[in-house]
């Protein structure tokens, strides 16, 4: 007996909804699978394709029907198939990596380069992430064109305020070359807070180390606009080298070049501490 075109329709959705899920189970999972993700959760695969090219929603959708997608070495046209942490995904045969969980980083910053994200006039710290969704990233702790040194870079929002915000006094520590010998009483003005110049109120107190009389180590716990130039300034001296070398617990790395970066350690990302009041919960 001949079937008709329904009838071969429907035994084709059926071969297919149980070939698939086979085809799927025997590809190894590149990527943990969080406990707390749901299915209602997993991205859809023309989002996931406008991220990663970095075009908007309707290319995506475009590419994936012109079967330039395939997921686990299958072709798939359908822009609202949901990808999966264990899912391969190629387009034009080079392959793409679901992002699962925030990413953190730490780069040495050369100078002539700022740290947005965008800028019409100045090349960004971006130029040297070659992350997938870099732009999606954002400093915790900004340093003006002309400082170098330690920037960290992350996606965790959460992560970075406990970092920026004020509330938690997060140290960084700077190291500092001046146009004039330091003078003696310095360290002890800046223990005690200084003020500055449209400031109502004197700035927290500062640690500072004499390396040279000319080049020094300062400690603060606090991120006034431009504080380390003015409190120097405020002192009568200036300051014509800046580069950061701690952000709390995280130490710029020795062996990073100027425009180099590397993710951070377990450890690193943990000595961010939590707020004070969770602590306490």
């Amino acid at each position: 007996m001949k079937m008709d075109e329904t009838q071969e329709r429907l035994c084709a959705a059926a071969l297919v909804q149980d070939i698939l899920p086979a085809l799927f189970q025997r590809v190894k999972p590149r990527f943990s699978f969080p406990p707390q993700y749901r299915q209602s959760e997993f991205m859809r695969l023309d989002k996931f394709i406008s991220q990663q090219l970095e075009v908007s929603r309707a290319i995506a959708g475009r590419e994936i029907r012109a079967q330039k997608v395939t997921v686990n070495g299958e072709v798939v046209r359908d822009t609202a198939f949901k990808v999966q942490p264990e899912h391969e995904v190629e387009y034009d045969g080079n392959p793409l990596q679901l992002q699962v969980g925030p990413r953190y980083f730490m780069l040495n910053k050369p100078q002539g380069y700022v740290c947005s994200t965008d800028d019409p006039d100045h090349p960004t710290i971006l130029y040297f992430i070659e992350e997938p969704t870099a732009w999606k990233l954002h400093a915790a702790g900004r340093l003006d064109i002309d400082t170098t040194g330690l920037v960290l870079l992350t996606d965790d929002g959460q992560w970075s305020h406990r970092i920026t915000s004020p509330r938690h006094h997060c140290e960084k520590t700077y190291r500092v070359t001046l146009e004039h010998p330091v003078a003696a009483d310095v360290a002890q003005q800046f223990a005690e807070g200084i003020q500055l110049h449209g400031e109502k109120s004197l700035t927290q107190p500062a640690k500072m180390e004499e390396i040279t009389p000319t080049e020094v180590l300062l400690t603060l716990s606090e991120g006034r606009y431009h504080q380390v130039k003015r409190m120097f300034a405020a002192v009568g001296n200036r300051v014509v080298g800046l580069h950061r070398e701690r952000i709390g617990g995280i130490v710029l790395d020795d062996d990073l070049e100027p425009g180099e970066y590397r993710p951070l350690t377990e450890d690193e990302i943990n000595s961010v501490g939590l707020p004070d009041e969770l602590k306490q919960k």
